[in-house]
């Protein structure tokens, strides 16, 4: 089982707002079979590096995106089966809103959509949504379980048959089937109901990726896709036996709820066309831009930081989970920008050598596939979509054709 998310690179420079790239895009995606492609954002630009927005704009760190909700219909009117994920804020976005504009995407699209939960981890973020502070770590959490509650009483407000269409009685929606949800909570309340129908699905594939144990819990508890940004074996291992753990004890199925590992894999037609370009990479490889890009998600300015002294003393609000890693990597800033690895890296080859590595790791940590992350220019995606993935088809790792119409039920399937 394998996903997608852009993140832009080599050529999509000059075209990153072109629609023929995000059609080219699924649609590549669709023909692999792949579960979903989410659609990552943030919502804000940063000046976390050198006190200045420049680095990050120069370099297109966070910014430019566009919205990714508008992207949905267009994806799914390019596509036939894959499941498309959008990215959308707990902490920003009201409630009622997400939980109507998703259901009409699930409805327009027969049941193809998702949703990316995060709690957004900016100051930036927060003060460009009226706030003068970001709100606490552990209270974006608390609210984000709130959310998501309340966003799933809302899609149930509709029973799956309350529209009746009966021409012969004058009656398009049974009144009976259709309640109010009077919810009231510490964060949000809403009344109810929604006034566009149930999603196709019943309830839109729900997504979420946080390493902190606030983030698990709250994926845990809720759901049905949790993704993970680790490096080794052995973190792919604990992570998934403690997020398995925490799923039943919320009472729910964890085979039902599927882990991925985020990686970036390197297909080139040998291997070792593949190690020269990952030993190319890795000399070209800016420290300054990995500091940059983990102290926006840090609220933390590394480029006052002397390279090589001893770090001491730094917290963040922002992503918990991965400041853990990041401080883990080493006692210095240069050993850190060494060795931090953002998911799974190094994997490195020819299609049948990238599937076994792919494989070995899979067999040994278990889980149920991986987050596919890389530069989303044609020619990277062609190498995934047409190079790697007819060998782990042939290998039967992943599916050769989609079996159901909606997304859930194909996620659930493999």
């Amino acid at each position: 089982m394998c996903a997608t998310t852009p993140v832009w690179g080599g050529n999509s420079a000059r075209n990153w707002a072109d629609p023929s790239l995000q059609i080219d895009l699924v649609r590549s995606i669709d023909r692999a079979c792949f579960d979903f492609l989410l659609l990552e954002d943030s919502s804000f630009v940063p000046d976390n590096y050198g006190d200045s927005m420049e680095f990050y704009l120069e370099r297109a760190l966070r910014a430019p995106k566009n919205d990714p909700l508008p992207l949905v219909p267009l994806m799914t009117q390019a596509s036939k089966h894959v499941g498309i994920v959008p990215t959308i804020s707990t902490s920003f976005y009201p409630p009622y809103l997400l939980a109507r504009l998703i259901s009409t995407l699930d409805l327009m699209s027969d049941g193809r959509v998702g949703c990316n939960f995060v709690t957004s981890t900016a100051l930036r973020a927060a003060q460009n949504f009226g706030l003068k502070d970001h709100i606490e770590h552990h209270t974006r959490y608390e609210m984000a379980d709130e959310f998501v509650e309340l966003v799933k009483q809302l899609w149930n407000s509709w029973e799956a048959d309350a529209v009746v269409a009966d021409e012969e009685r004058g009656v398009f929606v049974d009144p009976c089937k259709v309640k109010t949800i009077d919810f009231e909570g510490r964060f949000f309340s809403s009344r109810g109901p929604l006034n566009t129908a149930r999603p196709a699905q019943g309830q839109p594939v729900l997504v979420q990726a946080g390493g902190s144990p606030q983030g698990r819990a709250f994926a845990s508890k809720h759901m049905d896709v949790i993704i993970a940004a680790v490096g080794t074996v052995e973190e792919m291992k604990a992570f998934r036996d403690d997020v398995r753990d925490r799923v039943a004890a919320h009472g729910r199925d964890p085979d039902k709820t599927k882990i991925l590992y985020q990686i970036t894999p390197i297909v080139a037609e040998t291997d070792a066309q593949a190690q020269e370009i990952l030993e190319a990479r890795a000399k070209a490889k800016d420290p300054k831009v990995m500091l940059a890009s983990m102290g926006s998600l840090f609220d933390i300015d590394f480029s006052k930081i002397d390279m090589d002294e001893p770090l001491a003393g730094l917290s963040t609000n922002g992503q918990q989970g991965t400041f853990k890693r990041f401080m883990a990597m080493g006692s210095t800033l240069r050993e850190i920008a060494q060795n931090f690895r953002f998911g799974i890296e190094g994997v490195a080859g020819s299609p049948e050598t990238v599937a076994s590595q792919m494989a070995e790791m899979m067999e040994e940590a278990g889980g149920d596939g991986f987050l596919i992350a890389g530069s989303v220019n044609r020619r990277y995606v062609a190498e995934i979509t047409d190079g790697l993935v007819p060998v782990l088809q042939r290998r039967g790792l992943v599916r050769k054709a989609y079996a159901h119409e909606h997304f859930r039920d194909n996620l659930l399937e493999f």
